[in-house]
């Protein structure tokens, strides 16, 4: 069993460690200088690290291949802000040292209950045509056994172990809420096309030693395959009806939903363009996850790029926290301390200019009051035009900008600017 995975590195940054991997990938590339050097993506069931080898590497060029299992001591350090792994030495591994449980990544869930869940929701089904179909699938022990088992792509998506129903089941419970909202559309052909949309892969995928494509998956595909699955298990239901054959066989042959990424008709009913449409929301949804799990550890809340969705990708939750825990330190934000400034000044300022009128009054220097016909209100018993006395009201909303700290300083001086020039 092996003692260090590369989920880890945090715990030993800067120190040499020595481990079991699988070569994901193995490049010979130069340096600047002309010399050559490894670079290699190293992987076990807790992710992938880069890994370099810069010395002695004529020795080990022919000593392991891609996908074999090797021993490897080396330092593990950052580079740009992620891990990677200097190698020193390395060997390739012999058969009695390797458990296979160590290297491929696994779902985290119960694939029995996954499992229970698919089986509760043909249990469910209306149509007895699907459901006995669909019936006969779960009648095959070795295919329940790989389903169970399969990875649901090679990289891009739900690339793990149980991957595949995993996925599964998420689609079923998606198609199972949109069905909800859009009654048009048959619930039992939708989902039944979600069951076979991927089954294929139980033979196009082998992840025997890391996750790759089999002979067959190479050369026909997983929806050919499909295709061949469906015809044998619907000879064991008699009397299944043309009509829902061909249905399931558009299903399958368009659910990728473009020619250019491998459907040979685009989807031309509801459910074929919902499941589309759902499982590309599920597989991109869960890209984005094992990113951003990935890169848990990177201080910024951007991911690097994304190959599969072909940009980088902003982990919105740590963005948040990052911008609370900066305003937190922040105790009021300048604009507010601005602002409460300007509106202090500007009622000082309209206190004093009260102050000042009531003295000019008790000293009879003020000039003669205006008439009542001066303006719509009374000048008497110290009330302005507008009727209001010459305190700020209670209902008087504080200021909020200098602009209108401005305006308002242009109004209790009674101040009119002028929109013409003089004569």
């Amino acid at each position: 069993m092996k003692e260090f995975y590369i989920c880890d590195c945090a715990k030993v940054e800067n120190q040499t460690i020595t481990s079991y991997f699988v070569v994901a990938v193995k490049q010979v590339k130069s340096k600047k200088s002309g010399e050559l050097y490894l670079s290699m993506v190293l992987a076990d069931r807790s992710g992938q690290i880069q890994a370099n080898m810069w010395d002695n590497v004529n020795d080990a060029l022919s000593a392991f291949d891609q996908d074999d299992f090797v021993k490897v001591k080396g330092v593990v350090h950052k580079y740009n802000g992620r891990w990677q792994l200097t190698v020193h030495k390395m060997r390739r591994l012999g058969d009695a040292e390797i458990d296979y449980s160590d290297y491929l990544p696994k779902t985290t869930k119960d694939v029995d209950q996954l499992w229970q869940t698919v089986c509760n929701y043909i249990d469910g089904f209306q149509n007895p045509w699907l459901k006995s179909l669909l019936q006969e699938f779960c009648r095959d022990e070795t295919l329940v056994a790989a389903y169970k088992n399969a990875p649901a792509a090679k990289t891009l998506h739900h690339a793990f172990v149980g991957g595949l129903l995993d996925h599964v089941v998420s689609l079923f419970n998606v198609c199972d809420l949109a069905s909800r909202n859009y009654p048009q559309v048959n619930r039992d052909l939708l989902l039944t096309g979600a069951f076979l949309h991927d089954v294929g892969k139980l033979h196009e995928l082998t992840y025997q030693r890391s996750i790759a494509y089999t002979t067959k998956g190479q050369l026909l595909g997983h929806m050919i395959i499909e295709l061949e699955m469906l015809h044998d298990k619907i000879k064991l239901v008699p009397g299944f009806p043309e009509e829902l054959k061909v249905l399931l066989e558009h299903l399958i042959i368009s659910h990728h939903g473009e020619y250019e990424y491998g459907s040979p008709k685009l989807p031309m009913f509801p459910e074929a363009l919902m499941l589309h449409y759902l499982d590309d929301l599920d597989s991109k949804m869960e890209s984005m996850r094992a990113q951003f799990e990935r890169e848990a550890e990177l201080d910024t809340p951007w991911t690097s790029y994304n190959p599969s969705l072909a940009r980088p990708l902003l982990n919105t939750k740590k963005f948040l926290e990052k911008g609370l825990a900066g305003s937190r330190l922040v105790e009021v934000p300048k604009s507010a301390v601005a602002a409460a400034a300007i509106n202090s000044a500007a009622q000082n300022a309209a206190t004093q200019e009260t102050s000042t009128d009531d003295t000019s009054h008790d000293n009879g220097s003020a000039d003669p009051p205006q008439s009542a016909a001066a303006g719509d209100g009374h000048a008497e018993n110290g009330h302005s035009s507008d009727g209001h006395t010459g305190e700020s009201r209670a209902d008087e909303k504080p200021v909020t900008s200098p602009f209108e700290a401005l305006q308002r300083k242009f109004e209790s001086h009674k101040v009119t600017p002028m929109t013409e020039k003089p004569h």
